[in-house]
């Protein structure tokens, strides 16, 4: 336990007082009934709000709209995923072996909700205020390399649509595998009259921007 309150203590800057708060975080479903996912379901408003203010200070020109976009993206699971691959989640997670052998230490879902577990765990742990600077060290980088709020691919092809005359893209979920804790949803999106294309991801939400992404590819 000391050296995950080392860890800890190294990537976040707080010394966590409750460091079974934080084993329960890492802590996968397959390895245990309890585990984070009530941390995560804390943890995932708490990032929104930290952001959100974040973002608010940071960007004090901008309209509602842009800083949706821009928070959309910081705190999408990918982001988190990514967050928790720069400071080693993976090599801290509790996992029952079969999710380990399935690949769930790859797997974004599992990697973004762990750091909006630990995200959760020090909200608890502190309080807000430590949770809200944890969030702006981990995230500092992301936020420098968004120059202008990016414009999501669904919002971009809806957009194409309507400029070009076009009936709206129609997603459809044409199928899902992979184990429960991990699967991979595939998406297809078809704008009538123009074309159609597909995409996978981790959630039926990251398959339908894929999808987008790819039809985009096609038409512009």
């Amino acid at each position: 336990m000391g050296a995950l309150a080392d860890w800890l203590e190294e990537k976040t800057g707080h010394r966590p007082r409750d460091l079974a708060l934080f084993d329960l975080a890492l802590t996968h479903s397959s390895r245990s009934e309890e585990n984070y996912e009530r941390l995560e379901f804390l943890g995932d408003r708490v990032l929104g709000l930290a952001v959100a203010a974040w973002l608010y200070e940071l960007f004090p020109e901008e309209p509602e709209g842009r800083l949706s976009q821009r928070l959309n993206v910081l705190v999408s699971r990918a982001s988190c995923a990514d967050v928790g691959r720069d400071i080693g989640v993976p090599a801290q997670m509790r996992l029952g072996k079969q999710a380990r052998d399935d690949g769930a230490l790859d797997s974004d879902n599992v990697l973004g909700d762990a750091v909006e577990a630990l995200i959760g765990a020090l909200f608890l742990d502190a309080d807000f205020t430590t949770a809200e600077h944890v969030v702006q060290r981990l995230w500092a980088a992301r936020v420098g390399e968004l120059e202008s709020a990016p414009k999501h691919p669904k919002s971009e092809l809806q957009e194409w649509a309507a400029a070009n005359n076009r009936k709206p893209p129609v997603y459809i979920l044409s199928g899902r595998s992979g184990p429960h804790h991990s699967p991979t949803f595939v998406v297809e999106v078809a704008i009538a009259n123009v074309g159609e294309a597909r995409g996978e991801g981790a959630t039926k939400q990251e398959a339908e921007t894929a999808a987008a992404e790819a039809l985009l590819r096609q038409v512009t």
